[in-house]
């Protein structure tokens, strides 16, 4: 430690002891000799600063130094003593709000020159312009000392670029000085969203703004914002807690914020800026009034549907013309749907088809879709879509009217509505063909007495679910078919639930798959038509009621049937609404204990395995595995192809690119990254592409066990599943 205690001059000693002293009004100590410096000066930049100042007072171990930034700077909540290096022993760090605590290790005396570096955490204010900080320490008044941040360079305006790809710019209305309405996003975020910090959105122009935008005017990720200003040709929106944690961000301006489009002509991009980093959106057009020309919107198509039920699995077809602007081999059409949650977690490119052809790839983002035309694709202005009804696209779970989009080339043409019908739970939907069913299958099922009711209605709590649907109008093979279970917005549901917390009668689930609210589970049993099952999801699977008191609907759907099976409104902090009353006598039939009897018992040359485990069981010794067994899209399970040679005894052969396992004259063919699969000379499509892992290929397992004829069963006490023959 540099000591810089200075003896007094011998002067200014001899008239301090000749003249009369006063007494002065007490007052703290303030600390002296500020010094705070950035790395780097530029708006937006995060950077490290070095802070330096004289101490007035003595400090002991334990007491504190505080450092405060104004509002305009981004503080991280998680710096720590790695963040400070200090010229003394740095007890402990925190931070609230804006404000930097550091607690010292040791004794510092009066007149010593303090110097530290907080290295990481600190971002600058997004404007240019003098900003004062504050320095105080446990025994000392506070200082402020004058920081100048500086606009940066003209190329990237002091920010860094984001790593995620360019976004979409939906406009309704892209006519030029059209006051229209604008979604931005989604945009793939380098850090979480964070509760009470801005986000600034930069337009071309600042004629396109108003001099105000009601926050009611204004949706982040679907949440009014805490707060929204306007500057120039800029947007502040402070970040509501809702959304706080998020990684992905889509903005909506509604028509009657005022934003309106600039002039036609040019190719514009907004930006959007968060936590430091700019992300740019992709170019989009703007057209004059009264245009035909090719920046102009296509024109309204129609949607075609299989069934129109409400939450019902459906076909689409529909077709746009997109006037001048083609549609050629290897580029995307996106396709947003009213909701992700019509949007399952797996998608085959095989149930997608353009223009008659096979998507070469398809993926999905929140609600929307994007496909990926064909090397061997015709340019086309037409552009017509074909979803299969084996895509699992469902229709939205509530009727009404509904509007698809559809995006090619930056020009987005949206749908005429189409209409989506309530389906009752006792109202049978009329079909043109008969649904084939098992014998005993009747007609639509009545769950006018099913019952849904939670473990647990304290608000923001975990809770248990329990659900007993009275009846199955179709029945469920286990392990392929699922009962859906939505919860409303407000309900956490975790990405991930084990099935061991959820049970169909008493049994384990063969898997439980999550998409967004809704919760599939994968019975471990048969289930016949007409009978019914209670599905108990435990507090385990760490499901928590909403944050606000209320009353709550939960639907229940399954796989193999139109529309809802029923819907219950559920309390959460106030006081649970009555279920349907059940019948005074209850018939033997009407609680069907068949599926309730005892799990197949598990054989003595079955191989056993846990999901994310690195081990299978056999005669009792446990033997390791290479990589552990995971769920792939939430419900197909994946092993690596050294089980079926150790665990299963089958001649495997794999390498980084291709598998092969063969029992008798039968061969199973992989390849790495695809889910194309060949027993013998035939081609199937697998529920997922088989994937490498430290050079292990992991392929799923119900593939090869059901065309090798083994079987596959689940052990509830030890939560594995075993597979023999």
């Amino acid at each position: 430690m540099e000591k810089s205690k200075k003896a007094l001059p011998i002067m200014l000693a001899t008239a301090l002891a000749t003249t009369p002293f006063v007494i002065a009004p007490q007052s703290a100590s303030a600390i002296t000799d500020i010094s705070i410096d950035p790395d780097d000066d530029e708006a937006g930049e995060s950077t490290k600063y070095t802070i330096e100042f004289t101490l007035e007072e003595d400090l002991k171990s334990g007491d504190k130094i505080y450092v405060k930034f104004p509002k305009q700077f981004d503080i991280d909540s998680d710096i720590d003593e790695d963040d400070i290096d200090a010229d003394f022993k740095v007890k402990e760090v925190s931070v609230s709000g804006r404000e930097i605590t550091i607690k010292v290790g040791e004794k510092l005396e009066a007149d010593d020159e303090i110097s530290f570096d907080i290295t990481d955490g600190i971002t600058n204010p997004d404007d240019k312009g003098t900003y004062s900080i504050e320095i105080r320490t446990s025994n000392e008044s506070k200082e402020t000392e004058d920081v100048k941040i500086t606009s940066g360079s003209s190329s990237n305006s002091g920010s860094k670029k984001g790593s995620s790809d360019d976004y979409s710019v939906d406009i309704d209305d892209t006519t030029e000085k059209k006051e229209t309405q604008y979604e931005i996003g989604p945009i793939k975020l380098d850090d979480k969203l964070v509760k009470g910090d801005w986000i600034t959105v930069t337009f071309p122009s600042s004629d396109m703004l108003p001099s105000k935008i009601s926050k009611d005017d204004v949706d982040i990720n679907e949440y009014e914002p805490d707060s929204v200003s306007v500057s120039g040709k800029k947007v502040e929106i402070k970040v509501p807690s809702k959304v706080d944690g998020k990684k992905e961000l889509t903005l909506k301006f509604y028509k009657s914020a005022g934003i309106k489009n600039p002039s036609a002509g040019d190719k514009y991009t907004i930006d959007v800026k968060w936590d430091g980093v700019t992300y740019q959106s992709e170019k989009f057009d703007i057209k004059k009034s009264g245009s035909s020309s090719s920046s102009s919107t296509a024109s309204d198509f129609t949607v075609s549907l299989s069934d129109s039920s409400a939450g019902a699995r459906t076909s689409y077809t529909f077709e746009a013309d997109f006037g001048k602007t083609e549609l050629k081999a290897d580029s995307e059409v996106i396709i947003e749907f009213p909701s992700s949650d019509m949007i399952p977690g797996y998608l085959n490119p095989d149930d997608f088809r353009i223009n008659g052809k096979t998507v070469r790839k398809v993926g999905s983002s929140g609600n929307k879709i994007s496909l990926t035309t064909p090397y061997n694709f015709s340019s086309s202005k037409t552009v017509k879509v074909d979803i299969d009804f084996n895509a699992w696209i469902t229709n939205p779970k509530s009727a009404g009217d509904y509007t698809l989009k559809m995006t090619v080339d930056g020009k987005t043409a949206t749908s005429k509505t189409f209409r989506i019908n309530g389906a009752g739970a006792v109202t049978p939907t009329p079909t043109p063909t008969p649904t084939p069913t098992t014998p005993g299958t009747t007609a639509p099922a009545n769950n006018s007495t099913a019952t849904i009711t939670l473990t647990n209605t304290a608000v923001g709590k975990q809770t248990g679910v329990n659900i007993a649907v009275k009846a199955f109008g179709a029945p469920l093979v286990k392990q392929r078919d699922f009962i859906e279970v939505v919860f409303p917005v407000g309900y956490k549901v975790p990405a991930y639930i084990a099935p061991a917390s959820v049970s169909v009668n008493g049994v384990a689930a063969s898997f439980v798959a999550v998409r967004g609210q809704n919760v599939l589970v994968y019975p471990a049993q048969d289930i016949a038509a007409g009978t019914g099952a209670n599905i108990v999801i435990g507090a385990a699977a760490n499901i928590v009621n909403p944050a606000a008191k209320n009353t709550y609907t939960i639907n229940v759907f399954s796989s193999e049937e139109k529309g809802l099976l029923f819907g219950r409104a559920v309390g959460v902090g106030v006081p649970q609404p009555a279920q349907p009353a059940q019948p005074a006598p209850q018939p033997a039939p009407q609680q069907p204990q068949q599926p309730q009897q005892p799990q197949t018992a598990v054989p003595a040359n079955a191989a056993l395995f846990k999901v994310n485990n690195k081990s299978f069981t056999l005669h009792g010794k446990v033997y390791p595995l290479q990589e552990a067994p995971y769920l792939a899209n939430g419900n197909t399970t994946m092993v690596p192809a050294q089980f079926f040679k150790e665990a299963m005894a089958l001649t495997t052969q794999w390498n980084n690119q291709t598998v092969a396992i063969i029992k008798g004259r039968t061969v199973v063919r992989f390849t790495v990254d695809s889910n194309k699969a060949y027993v013998g000379s035939q081609e199937f499509t697998l529920p997922a592409p088989v994937a490498l892992k430290n050079g292990m290929p992991m392929v799923p397992i119900r593939f090869v066990t059901d065309n090798l004829g083994y079987k596959v069963g689940w052990d509830a006490k030890t939560s594995s599943v075993f597979v023999y023959q």
